[in-house]
């Protein structure tokens, strides 16, 4: 071999053992995840893809499913486009009777979701070494163990003491969940609270 590839070959060598050790390091400089996370004040928030069942009382050909588009808003009798994501079923039924009071006295809503999907910002994310990797609605009161149970687990390949969550709702802040103990050996307090938005990386071993 000659120089010039065996200083290659250890430059390549150093460089991986340093992003390595770079990641063992960074990882154990995040705290652990709180086990409890959820807040009382929570109220979900609807997003595109929900399924929207208004309720026009004593209007019977004014009530009717709906979707909410890719663009956020809705449609139905006597309203073209009103943007419903990020809003609370409450707030949209108070703004649905706003727009029907144009047309009807006095109209009383109710807006009933199903299918929930949620806003992009409030979704759970599963990167990484996840047996099923994908992107989940948020659930009041939804834990780390429900979120690998949706995924499948984890991966022959995965490291799972190593996983992190990435907390948007807390500034990006990045927190140490032990998806190996949980999953493989039952260990429960390792089990935390998911908080909306939150993104759970799994890494992949380097044995």
């Amino acid at each position: 071999m000659s120089i010039a590839n065996s200083k290659l070959v250890f430059a390549t060598k150093l460089l991986i053992a340093f992003a390595f050790t770079w990641t063992l390091v960074g990882c154990s400089s995040n705290p652990p995840a709180p086990a409890l996370a959820a807040t009382a004040d929570y109220s979900y928030k609807i997003g595109p893809g929900d399924n929207l069942n208004i309720v026009v009382w004593r209007n019977p050909e004014l009530s009717m499913s709906v979707p909410v588009r890719p663009d956020g808003k809705m449609s139905s009798p006597l309203i073209d486009d009103l943007s419903a994501i990020g809003k609370d079923p409450t707030t949209l039924a108070r703004d649905i009777e706003k727009e029907l009071a144009k047309f009807i006295r006095d109209p009383v809503v109710t807006v009933i979701v199903t299918g929930f999907v949620g806003p992009y910002s409030e979704q759970i994310r599963v990167v990484g070494q996840a047996t099923k990797p994908q992107v989940l609605a948020y659930k009041q009161k939804m834990t780390i163990l429900d979120v690998m149970i949706a995924v499948g687990g984890i991966t022959d390949f995965a490291d799972g003491n190593r996983a992190t969550i990435l907390r948007t709702a807390e500034n990006n802040a990045q927190y140490r969940v032990r998806l190996k103990d949980l999953i493989k050996n039952g260990d429960v307090s390792a089990n935390v609270e998911m908080k909306p938005g939150d993104v759970v990386i799994i890494p992949q071993s380097w044995f």
